[in-house]
């Protein structure tokens, strides 16, 4: 009795190599294979940052902000019966439009990195990219940029507004260019220290509601401090407080002391505590899981 034939089988051909020859049987992508870069991340990140709807309002609400108040705070200032403000003055105006700015800048900055743990984007992003350090960069740089620009730019719009508005000519150029690049430098590392705050929280509520703790909570604590014996301590929470050294920039004495910050002082704190918290981050994020 005769065996049937066994079925004719091809004989198996090794995997092709990326970049390598291409054996018979195989294909090979004509799309050259390289290493990844930080190039790569930051235009990752620059295409998620514009496309998402949360930066759009957020900034868009800055926008806003910055440009509503500042020019209605001069055209109060220009309706009143009251003398015609310096130039030095004018720019102070621009102030408490951007304090509430802050809070759209903190937002983002915390939104930035906290929504992709919230929805688990994060482990598409670190598996795409396998350098948590280099995604965590990218974010940073891409964020910090964004809102250095922007800030900048309104800033120096609305000094020109309401120098149009008061009538009154542009103040000397090293006051306008710390009340318009130097406040774009503060806000943007404001937001890095959001950024920094949402990687060690991941948790977007969480973390904004620290921020605004951080910006609000020490001029809250200094206005119920009664006592003599703190009256060191209030005026120190005065004077270091965030609004009051953005108010700096600005050449306003707000916290009405002469032992604060002066000059470029607040750009020097604002640097330091946010590389510290940026840090933290960078050593959490190798750390622990996503």
């Amino acid at each position: 009795m005769s065996t049937p034939p066994l079925p004719y089988a091809a004989p198996q051909q090794p995997p092709a190599v990326p970049g390598g020859p291409a054996g018979p049987g195989t294909y090979t992508s004509p799309i050259p294979v390289r290493r990844a870069h930080l190039g790569d991340a930051l235009a990752s990140e620059w295409t998620k940052i514009r496309s998402v709807r949360s930066t759009m309002w957020t900034l868009g609400v800055m926008i806003v902000l910055m440009l509503g108040i500042g020019v209605a705070s001069a055209a109060v200032v220009a309706s009143s019966a009251a003398a015609t403000p310096e130039p030095d003055e004018v720019l102070g105006f621009g102030f408490f439009g951007v304090l509430l700015g802050t809070i759209c800048v903190i937002t983002l900055g915390v939104l930035t990195i906290a929504s992709e743990y919230g929805t688990g984007m994060i482990r598409t992003t670190m598996t795409a990219c396998s350098s948590r350090s280099r995604v965590l960069a990218a974010k940073a740089v891409v964020f910090f940029a964004l809102v250095f620009v922007l800030t900048t730019v309104l800033a120096a719009v609305v000094a020109v507004v309401q120098m149009g508005i008061l009538g009154v000519g542009s103040p000397g150029g090293a006051q306008l260019f710390k009340a318009t690049a130097g406040v774009g430098l503060f806000v943007a590392l404001l937001g890095l220290l959001a950024l920094g705050v949402g990687t060690l929280v991941r948790h977007s509520a969480g973390a904004v509601t620290i921020m605004i703790g951080v910006v609000l909570l020490p001029l809250v604590l200094a206005l119920f401090m009664f006592s003599d014996s703190l009256k060191d301590l209030q005026q120190a929470l005065f004077e270091y407080s965030i609004p009051s050294q953005l108010a700096v920039l600005y050449d306003n004495a707000v916290a009405g002391g002469t032992s604060g910050p002066s000059g470029w002082d607040p750009l020097w704190i604002m640097g330091v505590a946010t590389a510290l918290v940026l840090g933290g981050a960078f050593l959490t994020l190798n750390s622990r899981d996503v």
